[in-house]
């Protein structure tokens, strides 16, 4: 058989595959192959069509959106995900963003390099930094990365954390013992810190936006290791930098591993703002969630043409 790979995968998973199967890189070669593993490319409908005798798809991870879904199922095509393998290092990073926001790490980097001095009493002021301890945490969307970062935000550093999602019931909140929000509003409207958690969809696309950032706190932080499209980013753009200067911005900081448009470049406006900490879509970029991912994907591949 023939999987088609075009894109990094952990070399022991790389390895496992290349036993039952011959790897393809080359897109012209795509007509010819049975299986494929997808990170990061967008897998539409023509491009599917062209795919001839692709039979399934392992999506690299849990968001499933870079795969046009309806195209691969009225093409007969199955599509699995690699879910909860790569919880733990989204969810750490979820907190690595919180600490670096709240201790404006990037403002202090900026200042660093444009010689700003470390010894003048204004500078020092505004690099004045707060701790995670005792904060309020809201969770839009509470799946596994979410209670894993929960997990760390409550016993690590006594957080209280709140929880909404379209599927959460009071009696789920309480198991998590988090307390329960009916509403995205209700959930941000405390929230010193706001965690997207949440899958990309037509539902979801830009579910964050003017209304949700005006009903949150002044200087509230929102983190994004989700998606960046569910986030109007015009929105949020201007509750970052509107009055920048004057200290009347909105949120007081944002830490985004995801933007829309990927991969993004140091034009990108929102990694030009001193408050926002930008990463380029790492979460689940380590040697441990790598292997687990890599491995899920050509175990289920080769689980699926076994049983064909």
């Amino acid at each position: 058989m023939k999987t088609f790979l075009c894109e990094y995968i952990h070399p022991e998973a790389r390895k496992e595959l290349e036993s039952f199967s011959e790897i393809i890189s080359d897109w012209e070669r795509l007509p010819e192959c049975d299986a494929a593993i997808n990170r990061n490319l967008q897998m539409t409908k023509e491009v599917l069509k062209s795919a001839k005798n692709m039979k399934v798809i392992a999506v690299h991870g849990t968001g499933m959106d870079g795969v046009d879904l309806d195209a691969a199922q009225e093409l007969g095509i199955k599509v699995f995900n690699t879910p909860y393998r790569n919880a733990a290092s989204v969810a750490e990073l979820n907190v690595a963003l919180m600490l670096m926001t709240a201790r404006k790490a990037r403002r202090i980097q900026k200042n660093i390099a444009e010689g700003a001095s470390l010894a003048d009493p204004a500078v020092v002021s505004g690099l004045q930094g707060a701790e995670l301890g005792g904060k309020n945490v809201a969770f839009l969307g509470v799946g596994e990365i979410a209670k894993k970062t929960i997990r760390i935000c409550r016993n690590g550093f006594d957080m209280h954390c709140i929880g909404w999602s379209r599927s959460l019931t009071k009696e789920k909140a309480a198991e998590l013992g988090i307390e329960y929000a009916g509403s995205i509003t209700e959930a941000v409207k405390n929230a010193d810190f706001v965690v997207l958690g949440m899958a990309l969809n037509e539902e979801t696309r830009g579910i964050v936006g003017e209304a949700e950032f005006a009903a949150m706190k002044q200087d509230a932080i929102l983190i994004n290791t989700a998606r960046g499209a569910l986030v109007d980013e015009t929105a949020l753009m201007k509750a970052l930098s509107d009055e920048y200067a004057a200290g009347k911005t909105k949120l007081l900081a944002a830490g985004l591993d995801v933007v829309v448009d990927e991969p993004f470049t140091s034009a990108h406006p929102l990694y030009r703002l001193p408050n926002v900490v930008l990463t380029p879509h790492i979460g689940a970029n380590t040697e441990e969630a790598l292997y687990r991912v890599g491995m899920a994907c050509v175990d289920g591949i080769r689980e699926f043409f076994s049983c064909i």
